[in-house]
């Protein structure tokens, strides 16, 4: 009994995480893929996770790119995408985002926290994907289904 009452205690303190991070939905679906709204709680995630990745502070960058975070939500897999921006006076956060660096794409399962793939070549031909974003997550974001990994328009 009170593994039952755990287990519906840890999925309620997920749920209520995901929506703080930005369960809002936006009317665009496609075969069951859900985009969601980028909030200012989903920014700061996005952000820490993909400062982490990088192996430096949240510090070190001044937040995410205007226009280019996304958010979505595919089966049991929630699906954003961020380009960091960072502070110009760290070098290593300037490094951090050239080439394969240069645009993210995170994962995340219910109860799990966001897992980072690089994914500044996402669009470049013959590139060796670090995860592939899937095609119905592409369409719902306006992604071309065509890129080898997945990658915004006009990276």
């Amino acid at each position: 009994m009170w593994r039952t009452a755990l287990v519906v205690a840890w999925v309620l303190v997920g749920a209520a995480s995901l929506t703080a991070c930005g369960g809002g939905s936006s009317p665009r679906a496609v075969m069951g893929t859900q985009g969601l709204r980028v909030t200012p709680g989903l920014e700061a995630a996005l952000l820490a996770a993909g400062a982490a990745a990088h192996h430096l502070p949240v510090r070190d960058y001044v937040g995410l790119a205007k226009g280019m975070t996304y958010y979505a939500l595919d089966g049991p897999v929630y699906w954003a995408a961020a380009k960091l921006v960072p502070r110009r006076s760290s070098g290593a956060a300037q490094r951090s985002v050239q080439d394969d660096g240069a645009y993210d794409v995170f994962t995340m399962y219910v109860l799990h926290g966001w897992t980072v793939y690089d994914d500044g070549l996402g669009t470049v031909k013959r590139t060796r994907c670090a995860i592939v974003v899937p095609t119905e997550v592409r369409i719902t974001w306006h992604w071309s289904p065509y890129t080898p990994c997945g990658g915004p328009p006009g990276e």
